[in-house]
């Protein structure tokens, strides 16, 4: 098991490196030089090239190889790194940053998402079904430490290091990894053959994809179970921004501290379903701590814009609120490696010349979910206030509690 389980945590690291740079060091970046939150929040529209990968996925079902199509991605997501080493952001657009780096982080996310595909479709096929556990372990915990590495990593070393030295290194590393899809024996075995190409295209319309056993009822889970955890996430870093934690403080502790969090979680997630916990049990229960959690985040939220209340240097008010973000992080990853486990099983109902396509369209709207509320967060605070936002985060994250109650047998 080891043998697949290693090349397959090299790559998910490096795809987890584009998340971070827009995710933990982008926002904080914009929000330090004055930009609005809606502003801030419109910088997840990077992630759009991720909502097409139902576009090229069915090609990657039925052309080429996996090893061709892993290792073209991962060489050209080098040579856009390479590219935006040699174009620092001198003058911003009105976004805050110029259009040149705008298209090529654009770029650099369309490059993710094919290698995304081609390697969720080795996953899927590769990983027999006992090993389901400890494989999505393996994704989400080496994509959320690519994203430490490029999130809070990255914003502890731009006093030091420029912005080329900063893109230089990052294609170095997907070069590096193009070299490990090249040379890893696993990637080089060719998934089992499925259906011919004319049955293949017969079969891949959504319509046809949302019939196949628990797809339907999967795919409004996963629409719907990060909209609250999101938007708050989203959006508590840079309210305490505004209370007065300096950007390097909030970058330590959001961007490194957090997420190591998550990855805990994430690992734990694994461990239980390793133990032959099956998904949609251990989901009851953890949905029910993150929605406790998220509770305690609101009331801290009320009470820091009580008048008179200030987050000091030494307060517990402050360690409170920076603690609230690695415990909500923490149970969001746990969440997340369950939920990534359920819909792996689902898709190994699938047929297994679609699985890849099947996977995509699950991982596709996972992530319009999270984007949704994730880039509106900023708009509806600015629009709202942070009470009423957060209060409809609340009742967002309650609803895919009662939701599981409505899971068909095949998952259940």
């Amino acid at each position: 098991m080891h043998g697949k389980l290693l090349p397959l945590a090299g790559l998910y690291l490096v795809q987890g490196l584009p998340y971070g740079l827009q995710s933990g060091l982008l926002p904080v970046l914009l929000r330090a030089r004055g930009l609005s939150l809606t502003r801030v929040g419109l910088a997840k529209v990077l992630y759009l090239p991720w909502l097409f990968k139902l576009v090229w996925a069915p090609l990657v079902d039925t052309r080429g190889s996996l090893r061709a199509w892993l290792m073209l991605s991962t060489a050209a997501l080098g040579l856009v790194c390479g590219l935006l080493a040699a174009s620092p952001p001198a003058e911003a657009g009105p976004a805050g940053l110029p259009v040149s780096v705008v298209g090529l982080l654009l770029l650099l996310n369309l490059g993710a998402a094919v290698q995304d595909v081609a390697l969720d479709t080795l996953a899927v096929q590769l990983l027999e079904p006992a090993e389901l556990g400890p494989g999505n372990t393996v994704q989400v915990v080496a994509y959320k430490l690519g994203a430490v590495l490029a999130g809070g990593g990255l914003l502890a070393l731009v006093p030091t290091l420029s912005w080329p030295g900063l893109f230089l290194l990052l294609a170095a590393t997907y070069w590096l990894a193009a070299a490990l899809v090249w040379a890893a024996p696993a990637l080089q075995q060719p998934p089992s053959s499925g259906p011919s190409e004319p049955a293949l295209h017969s079969l891949c319309f959504p319509q046809q994809l949302l019939a196949m056993p628990g797809t339907l009822w999967t795919a409004g889970f996963v629409l719907t179970y990060k909209l609250g955890e999101q938007g708050a996430s989203s959006l508590f870093p840079l309210l305490l921004l505004d209370h007065g934690i300096s950007t390097p403080e909030l970058g330590l502790w959001n961007g490194v501290g957090a997420v190591l969090c998550s990855i805990v979680g994430s690992s734990l997630g694994g461990a239980l379903l390793a133990r032959h916990r099956q998904p949609v049990p251990l989901l009851r229960s953890v949905l029910g701590f993150r929605l406790g959690g998220l509770a305690c985040q609101t009331t801290l939220l009320f009470h820091l814009d009580t008048p008179g209340v200030r987050l000091g240097s030494s307060t517990v008010l402050r360690g409170a609120a920076l603690l609230s973000l690695c415990v909500q992080h923490f149970l969001g990853g746990l969440v997340t490696t369950t939920t990534f486990t359920l819909m792996m099983h689902c898709s190994r109902l699938a047929p297994s010349a679609l699985q890849a396509t099947h996977y995509s369209l699950l991982a596709t709207l996972e992530l319009l979910g999270k984007l949704f509320l994730g880039t509106l967060a900023g708009a509806l605070a600015d629009s709202l206030g942070p009470h009423l936002c957060f209060a409809l985060f609340l009742a967002l994250s309650g609803m895919p509690i009662l939701y599981l109650s409505l899971a068909p047998s095949t998952l259940a």
